[in-house]
Formats: structure tokens, C-alpha cells, sequence
């Protein structure tokens, strides 16, 4: 039922506030709504958050986004974690409605004296109203004004004009705004939010394998022997020297042996072949052990430790299926669909095949499942884990992922899951609805200008509330065509697009290496895929050959740090530009402003005009901009000349000083 003042089409809202809105403690998030009444008088509008501990923080007024449209918004920012909720207030503005109908009638000398008599008595009111409020105290200030106000209301020796330009100016109409007077309240709400930690929301992720990771090949024997946790762990110093905050291991569980995937996802592998980390159990243990080759336990959890104490977070794949020879299969036979021959069919993703893979099946031990994954879950969080990357989310049951994460929640209201559903929209967005704090992207498929600038509108400001992107510019599974054909300079521009448009982006080892050979023309999968084989990497090789894109990593990751505008998702503004293959957005925050100008052609040079929208960006009209790639400086405006080559400089990252 609608109010005395109809308020409409709240954002936002998640199925119709049944469930809440992603916030993130300390992230600014736009409050919106259609606000309007009948007749010529004014309205007000205004958010009021309560927080997780159940205090009302004061309001925020909200501003009509373009006039006539009767759309207001609002910016707020949760202070805390926790369930929060927000109201949407309107109510007649007597201020503002005097304020209209004096700067006619007065001018026209209609009803001069009446209006200015009705300025007394609101302001009378105000300043009861406010002495009457211990939350919004008069200041000095207040004092000041009231009184100015005051007399230029009853003073009717003093010019009209002047009494008028008081009660109209800036002092009088300042304090109108701080001390606002509401009639006919209406409340809209509450609707809820959830403040998630800051890692739900921003972070550099890093992939690699443990077992490759100081692998060696003996000269001898010529087979390869694994890396383990204490060799990984060594290379913790090559990951925090880039400046990655959140490192992901695929499954670290023992591999299945059964139907065991050989060299490029053959199925005849050899003795030695060490099959994929998806194919999860065997002989030595399911979801809850640790691959033998890799070490015990204690190998993991001093890891760990080493990984914290360089300020990186360990983030462990959650991949719900079994290898044939998983414990599960014999014990928990109900977990899997069996067929009409009693056979147990095994994983697809047409025309993609996975014969050393039994799916899970749900639906006739949901319970028994459950319990296991969140035992599972609970195991590694005792272990120092406190994010999951959640492999195919989207191939299980949707209320399945609610209840696990409900009951996480619950008690660990710190721990953080990814969502990696490369699929249709409406499972993306439902996923993160039901707690996914974070989900995999399109962006790896996004190449050309505008579809770039869509998507980026898109995550920023269109999907935010459900979802929160991890830009990730290469996985085992995905080697994009342009990575494939662009040299160096493409994986610069795939690195600058992601590090700087989205506050969480991820890369896959390799990457840094320039890694672009597929297995067969027009596929996405690497040669000699990591998935099904350890690669043994020269590391130090390419760092003394200069073969690498490490320091330009960590460039890239040192800016985020830096720059609180880049750790932030909805302060993300498109800018125009003349050509087609150069891409212009800043992010604000407070007085940070960085401007990203990217040339999307790894093969040539490009030049234009960058059209900058200042109001969008908060720019004034002639600032300084400093290239924090260059060094270069420049006093930019509104319109700016740009040429990028990309055998020097694919892009500009450009901060922003607002006095020139």
C-alpha cells in the first residue's frame, strides 16, 4: 500500500528484499528511488541505515538525479560488517515549498508581508524542533543563521529585495538542509543489506599449482618430481613481490586413479602421469586428506602461517565431485545417480568430457550431503583457510549453496566464497543473491571497445547489488584467442583492463610468462595443460632474461594498494573517446581520482581526444595529472589529446590534482 507520499521502485532490493543487498564494510552504495507526490509542494527524501547493532545512523538526504524525472539517490556507507538495514523516508518539505513560492509571489509583490510572516513561524519551528533533537544540535553557526533569517523575516523598514535574498541565500538555505522540517513522513522499508570484510570485495588473486611449484626434472630418469608444500612455499616470495593478496590452489585432495586423465586430457596416461586435481579421491583419501605427494597436514599448515606472515591469504578450491575410486562411492553411494545398469555415469560439459569425474547427485540424500560438504568446509576453515573458490557452482543445486552458506555465516561471517559459473546471467546473479560473495566473469571474453564499456556499466552499476565480479585475466581452462595472437602487449592491456576497473582480478600462473600456446587452433585450452600435467617453469630464468611481466605486475598491484579509488566497484565512470580501439574510465574516491586510458590493439598505435565527463568524475575544469607509469605530468580538462603505442606504453594511469 502506497504512503501519504508514494515512494517507488527501491533500489536496492533482492527479490523484492526478501534477501539482502551486497555491501561491503566501508564501501559507499547508492540508494535509489522514485519519489513524488500531488500539487506544487515540495518534497524531501532521505536514507536512514540501521546497523548490525541495531542504531539508526542519521539520515541522508537524497538528490533528484536529473530534474523532472522525480528519481532520487543517496549514497551511504555501511560502517561495520554485519546485517544492515535501510529505509527510504519522503516526506513535504515546508522549507523548500516556502522557499519556491516566496522567490515568485515576493518578486510580484503578491503577499509579500503573509510569505514573510510564514518564514517567522518555520523558522520558530526549526529552531524548537532542533533544540528538541539531542542528534542534530544547533551550532554556533546555527545560531547565527537562525537569527540572520530572523530578522530579515520581521525587519520591514529593510528593502524587500534584501529581506528576500537572506531567506533565499546560501546561509539560510544551508541551514534548511541540515535542519530539515517533515511533514507527512512516509517510510519505504526496511530493506535489508549485508556488510561482508573488505576481501569480499577487493583482493589480487594468484593461481598456482603446489605441485608444480618447485618441481624438477630428473636428467637422469627424465621424470618429472613433484613440487610439495615446502617448495611451494617458497615461492610465496614470488607472489607477494608482485603484490597478490589472495592465493588459490586448485584441489590439493589425493587423485583419483581410476580412468586417470593422461598429457592434454588423453586416456592413456602413463605410470607416471599425475592425473587432475579435479578428479578427487582415491585410495588415500577424499576431500578431507591431502595428496601424499604434496605432504601432511603440518606441511600445510606452515604454508599456511608463511602465507600470512607475508600478508596473503590462502584460498582452497571447493570442487564438489568424485574420482571413481573416491571413498564416497562406496560409502555414500547415494550421492551419486546411478543408471538403469547400476553403472555411474560419469561428468559432461558438451563437447567437453570428464570420465575420471562422478557428479553429485542431490536429491536423494540432500541432508547427507550437506552435512558432508559443510564438515568438509568446517575441516579446512581449522586449517587457517578462510576463502573458497567454489568450482561449477552453477551445476548444483541453487537452495543447496543457500543453506551451506547461511550456516558459514552463521558462525564465521568472515569467510569468503567464489562463485566459478561461467553461465547464463540469472544463475550468476541468483548465486551471488544466496551468498556468493564474489563470482568469475565474461570478462575474459570482452575484447572489443564497446562491449568492454557495457560490461564494465554492467558490474558496476546494473548487477552490483547481486553480484561482485572477479576480473580474472586467464584460468587453466581459459587462454583467450587474443592472448593466443597478441604477444607482450596483450596480456599488458588484459592485466592494466583488470587491476584497474574492478577492486578483485586474478591471474593464473604462467601468465606473467607470456604462456600463449593452445592445444589445437581455435581452442582455449593451453598445451601441455598444467591440468593433467606438472610444469617445471624457470622462474629465475625469465626474471634475469627480462622475459616477463612480473614488474609491471607489481606495478599494477602497488597502485591498487595505493589509490583507495581502485579498491572500490561502484565509483567506476566510462569516459568517451574518438577512437574505436582506445577505452577511457576513471574511479573516485574522496580526493582520489584515477584516470585509466588503455589502447585495446596489441599490434598498433592509436591516437585521439578523451572526452572527460568532469561532474561524473568530481574533476574541476583544468587539473594536473600525473602518469604513474612515466612519470609524465600534464594539465588536463575536459578534452584531451592521447596516443598509446604499444611498444612503449599501452596505457596511461593517470592521478588526478585538482588545482593545476
Amino acid at each position: 500500500m502506497l504512503g501519504r507520499i508514494p515512494v517507488i521502485d527501491v533500489h536496492p532490493l533482492v527479490d523484492l528484499g526478501s534477501r539482502p543487498a551486497k555491501a561491503t564494510e566501508g564501501e559507499p552504495l547508492p540508494v535509489r528511488a522514485t519519489v513524488f507526490r500531488e500539487g506544487h509542494d515540495r518534497l524531501g527524501a532521505e536514507v536512514v541505515l540501521t546497523g548490525p547493532d541495531g542504531a539508526r545512523r542519521a539520515p541522508v538526504r537524497m538528490r533528484e538525479q536529473r530534474p523532472g524525472t522525480d528519481r532520487y539517490e543517496a549514497w551511504v556507507t555501511p560502517d561495520a560488517e554485519g546485517a544492515w538495514a535501510f529505509e527510504v523516508r519522503a516526506f513535504s518539505d515546508p522549507l523548500a515549498t516556502w522557499t519556491h513560492a516566496a522567490s515568485l509571489k515576493v518578486p510580484a509583490g503578491v503577499d509579500v508581508e503573509l510569505m514573510f510572516l510564514e518564514a517567522r513561524l518555520l523558522l520558530e519551528r526549526l529552531r524548537e524542533q532542533a533544540l528538541a533533537d539531542a542528534d542534530a544540535p544547533l551550532s554556533a553557526d546555527d545560531e547565527a543563521a537562525i537569527t540572520a533569517a530572523l530578522d530579515a523575516a520581521t525587519d520591514e523598514i529593510r528593502p524587500v529585495d534584501a529581506r528576500l535574498a537572506v531567506l533565499t541565500g546560501p546561509g539560510t538555505q544551508e541551514l534548511f538542509a541540515r535542519h530539515p522540517l517533515r511533514d507527512l513522513v512516509t517510510v519505504s522499508g526496511p530493506y535489508p543489506l549485508y556488510a561482508d570484510r573488505r576481501r569480499a570485495l577487493t583482493g589480487s588473486w594468484y593461481e598456482f599449482f603446489p605441485r608444480s611449484e618447485g618441481a624438477r626434472l630428473d636428467k637422469h630418469t627424465g621424470k618429472v618430481r613433484s613440487g610439495t608444500f615446502k617448495t611451494a612455499a617458497k615461492s610465496l616470495e614470488r607472489v607477494s613481490a608482485m603484490g597478490f593478496d589472495v592465493l588459490y590452489l586448485p584441489p590439493i585432495h589425493p587423485i583419483g586413479e581410476v580412468n586417470r586423465k593422461g598429457p592434454n586430457n588423453t586416456l592413456d596416461p602413463g605410470p607416471d602421469d599425475p592425473g587432475s586435481p579435479w578428479a578427487i579421491g582415491s585410495r588415500f583419501g577424499g576431500h578431507d586428506a591431502i595428496h601424499p605427494e604434496l605432504g601432511t597436514f603440518e606441511d600445510f599448515d606452515a604454508f599456511v602461517r608463511k602465507a600470512q606472515r607475508l600478508g596473503i591469504e590462502v584460498a582452497l578450491d571447493l570442487a564438489l565431485q568424485a574420482a571413481p575410486d573416491h571413498p564416497w562411492v562406496t560409502e555414500h553411494p547415494q550421492f551419486f545417480r546411478h543408471r538403469a545398469d547400476g553403472s555411474i555415469a560419469y561428468a559432461e560439459n558438451p563437447p567437453k568430457k570428464y570420465q575420471d569425474i562422478y557428479p553429485i547427485h542431490f536429491d536423494d540424500d540432500f541432508e547427507g550431503v550437506l552435512a558432508e560438504v559443510e564438515r568438509i568446509v568446517r575441516l579446512w576453515m581449522s586449517h587457517g583457510v578462510r576463502i573458497f573458490r567454489v568450482d561449477n557452482p552453477h551445476t548444483k543445486p541453487v537452495i543447496f549453496w543457500e543453506e551451506l552458506l547461511r550456516r558459514i555465516r552463521e558462525t564465521d561471517p568472515d569467510v569468503v566464497f567464489l562463485s566459478e559459473a561461467f553461465t547464463r546471467p540469472a544463475m550468476m546473479h541468483t548465486l551471488g543473491s544466496v551468498g556468493f560473495h564474489q563470482s568469475y566473469t565474461y570478462f575474459t571474453w570482452r575484447v572489443e571497445k564497446e562491449e568492454i564499456e557495457d560490461y564494465l556499466r554492467e558490474v558496476s552499476s546494473e548487477s552490483d547489488h547481486l553480484m561482485r565480479p572477479n576480473f580474472w585475466v586467464n584460468t587453466p581452462d581459459i587462454l583467450h584467442a587474443s592472448l593466443q595472437y597478441g604477444g607482450p602487449a596483450a596480456f599488458a592491456i588484459r592485466a592494466t583492463l583488470a587491476a584497474m576497473a574492478t577492486p578483485s582480478w586474478g591471474m593464473y600462473a604462467g601468465y606473467e610468462l607470456f604462456e600463449h600456446v593452445a592445444v589445437r587452433p581455435g581452442s582455449e585450452e593451453y598445451l601441455d595443460s598444467e591440468k593433467y600435467q606438472i610444469r617445471v617453469r624457470d622462474w629465475e630464468g625469465a626474471e634475469q632474461s627480462g622475459k616477463t611481466l612480473m614488474p609491471y605486475i607489481a606495478t599494477l598491484n602497488r597502485l591498487r594498494r595505493t589509490h583507495p579509488a581502485l579498491g572500490l566497484l561502484r565509483n567506476l565512470v566510462v569516459h568517451a573517446t574518438d577512437d574505436e580501439h582506445i577505452l577511457c574510465f576513471s574511479k573516485t574516491f574522496g580526493d582520489d581520482t584515477v584516470i585509466v586510458v588503455i589502447n585495446l590493439d596489441p599490434h598498433g598505435a592509436h591516437e585521439t581526444t578523451v572526452h572527460l565527463d568532469l561532474e561524473a568524475a568530481a574533476l574541476p575544469e583544468s587539473f594536473v595529472v600525473h602518469d604513474e607509469l612515466t612519470g609524465a605530468e600534464w594539465v588536463w580538462g575536459a578534452d584531451n589529446y592521447v596516443r598509446l603505442d604499444p611498444v612503449g606504453d599501452v596505457a596511461h594511469i593517470l592521478s588526478a590534482r585538482r588545482t593545476a
